[in-house]
């Protein structure tokens, strides 16, 4: 029985390092998304007016520059309240600068 008690004891220690693991990898939104920075349409919150004309669950990009002066691109969803949750964020290179 004490054997057994020795070889168990580790295995509380491992499923609380998991746990901390799995709650880390979750946000708000419930996924693995970018949270919103300056510029970002969602940042300080979602819009005070809505996309009534767009078709819920369409997608579309919104391009602006960032506080370091790059060229960011992200990609927006439309949530069935109309809602807007930010799914990606690239940052555009411009082969051309120097």
């Amino acid at each position: 029985m004490h054997n057994r008690t020795k070889r168990l004891g580790g295995i509380p220690l491992l499923i609380c390092a998991v746990s901390f693991c799995v709650a880390g990898c979750t946000s708000a939104t419930g996924g693995n998304y970018p949270e919103p920075i300056p510029g970002s349409i969602t940042y300080g919150g979602q819009p005070r007016t809505k996309l009534t004309k767009s078709p819920v669950g369409s997608w579309f990009h919104h391009r602006f520059t960032d506080q370091y002066g790059r060229t960011v691109e992200e990609t927006y969803f439309i949530q069935p309240d109309r809602s807007l949750l930010l799914t990606s964020r690239i940052v555009v290179e411009d082969i051309f600068d120097d």
